[in-house]
């Protein structure tokens, strides 16, 4: 199966790809379902189970879904229109998608949170049904299965992605061993064989357009982020702190004696000035997550920002090779931290970015594989605890360390030949089992770590 690099990178909103961008893209395949099957109802209701449940508030899930019953979308997301729209649903009880009938919604009533019942297939389990005069004739369950990706029972059954592409391609590397021997085998770089790939389904000119076109929306988010400051919403009085670290840095520039390690300040600023707006609902890119947005525009951003002689016609480069690490790693495990934990989030971005920074500044195959593995590797049993079920803490700085360590990790794998003892297929593979043996107290659930050990929350 193909991944297409803008199914790894898709421009959405905050704070969450599985709990926020998931649940609305349900939403809107439930009204596709609706028409298609020419279903006649007059009422929609919506229960949320297993950690859509007991973080939904925290990710603003309810709000997701009530909008994607109303047709928005997360690639489209007007944040004002939005606004006005669920302030009509609250006032009308009803939903106006386009295309469709009115349909009966009360928020109060229509939207449920279910603790207690925790769907088979995924953590992130919802029920989307239609009724007519109060009988239901239409039901559908979704999982959000991480990154924005939703899936059916049926498509989880048949381990088929709607996503992912059916189609031949050039390479169809489904390990990084495969990825490796074809590479080597036709001389091309890990980018070359992504970009071979991609140009199966869109011209050269559309495929570099639409890359920039992420890198654009990443790098302006970095951007955004640095003109705000205040308390982000949520109630845990969270204090943006992305744009105090970037003026003071901004003055210290020049300064002779500025430590070396002030490097780790530039980077964590990038990562955490996109996950400050993640939190604000703000538009970001999933890399491969919104939880992991900052990682990697703070990775490529210090690469331009601060690598002599960096070469701005290498953000393609850099890009194609994380989103090839990424597929592999969401196709062979998770990027779910409701499935994982943060291992699948911020581990998974980490090792995305240290592979694209390693082959930008020159790295073989074999030294950006090893970069990938590093990065994961030092990232492996990493739970998922947001405090409140909110993306902000320990989420925020998290993502900065995780940018730091992919820097290391190209580093690392720079200074060596590639040779190592632990692949990334078996990297990818541990994480994959250590995410089932995790309890689920630690993958998003906020009911344990620091979510349950801060008094105050």
């Amino acid at each position: 199966m193909f991944l297409s690099i803008f199914e790894v990178f898709k421009i959405g909103i905050g704070p969450s790809s599985s709990h926020t961008m998931g649940p609305m893209v349900a939403a809107e395949r439930f009204l596709r379902a609706l028409k298609k099957n020419k279903i006649t109802a007059n009422h929609l209701r919506c229960s949320l189970h297993g950690s859509l449940a007991f973080t939904g508030k925290g990710h603003r899930t309810d709000q997701a879904v009530i909008l994607g019953l109303e047709g928005f979308v997360p690639s489209t997301f007007n944040a004002k229109l939005a606004k006005q729209a669920e302030a009509r649903i609250v006032e009308q009880k009803t939903v106006r998608p386009p295309e469709h009938p009115v349909y009966n919604f009360d928020p109060a009533t229509d939207m449920v949170f279910d603790y207690d019942r925790i769907l088979e297939e995924h953590a992130n389990g919802m029920i989307l049904q239609a009724l007519n005069d109060g009988k239901v004739v239409y039901e559908q369950i979704y999982y959000s299965i991480g990154g924005g990706f939703v899936q059916t029972p049926e498509e989880m059954a048949a381990d088929t992605d709607p996503t992912a592409r059916k189609q031949k391609v050039l390479y169809p590397f489904r390990s990084a061993k495969e990825m490796l021997a074809m590479a080597n085998a036709c001389g091309k770089t890990i980018a070359e064989l992504k970009w071979a790939n991609e140009t199966i389904h869109m011209s050269p000119e559309e495929l570099n357009a639409s890359i920039h076109k992420i890198w654009g929306v990443m790098n302006e988010c970095i951007d955004a982020g640095f003109d705000e400051d205040g308390i982000l919403p949520g109630g845990l009085n969270t204090r943006r702190r992305a744009k105090g670290i970037h003026d003071e840095l901004q003055e210290e520039r020049g300064n002779n004696m500025a430590a070396p390690h002030i490097i780790n300040d530039w980077i964590a600023a990038y990562a955490m000035s996109v996950n400050e707006q993640n939190a604000a609902g703000a538009r970001v890119v999933t890399a491969p997550t919104n939880g992991a947005a900052g990682v990697i525009p703070a990775t490529l951003r210090y690469y331009l920002d601060h690598v002599p002689d960096a070469d701005p016609n290498k953000i393609t480069d850099f890009l194609l090779t994380a989103a090839a690490i990424g597929a592999l790693i969401k196709s062979n495990a998770s990027i779910s931290g409701a499935e994982v934990g943060c291992q699948g989030e911020v581990g998974s971005a980490s090792a995305m970015a240290a592979a694209g920074l390693c082959a930008v500044l020159g790295g073989t195959n074999e030294q950006i594989e090893n970069a990938a593995e590093i990065a994961l590797e030092h990232h492996l049993g990493m739970t998922c605890d947001p405090i409140k079920g909110l993306v902000q803490a320990p989420c925020i700085e998290r993502n900065g360390l995780g940018a730091i360590k992919a820097v290391s990790a190209a580093s690392l794998s720079l200074r060596g030949d590639g040779k190592h003892l632990v692949s990334l297929d078996a990297c990818i593979e541990t994480m994959r089992q250590t995410g089932l043996d995790m309890n689920s107290n630690y993958k998003e659930t906020s009911l344990g770590g620091l979510a349950v050990n801060l008094p105050a929350c």
